[in-house]
């Protein structure tokens, strides 16, 4: 059981909770993602999924443009188009990215 399932658990079904942790894994953890949605302008939503305040939501759109060449590829291996999947993503990554920065903190990469 990873970190995100019990975490998350019954908030997001398992097979989203399996799809986020591995997308935030495949994207270099918390840290990677959130320098991703930073180059791609979103500095101000994505600390807010960092900060203790409310979280600033995201759209399909917005998740397409930051991580667009790789929607396809992890929607193939989960059974998802492209378009359930960034909704998907849409819909949980703040609360996920959230859970995963206690007191406003980034955790370190790990190895």
């Amino acid at each position: 059981m990873s970190l995100l399932d019990g975490l998350l658990g019954g908030a997001v079904g398992a097979g989203v909770t399996t799809v986020l942790s591995s997308f935030i894994q495949q994207h270099g953890g918390v840290q990677g993602v959130v320098t991703q949605l930073e180059q791609q302008g979103l500095g101000n939503t994505v600390r807010s999924w960092v900060s203790t305040g409310p979280n600033q939501p995201i759209s399909a759109e917005q998740v397409t443009a930051a991580f667009g060449g790789v929607i396809s590829q992890i929607a193939a291996k989960t059974g998802m188009t492209p378009q359930e999947l960034t909704q998907k993503l849409a819909q949980h990554l703040p609360a996920a990215i959230d859970h995963l920065t206690p007191n406003g903190t980034i955790p370190p990469k790990t190895a």
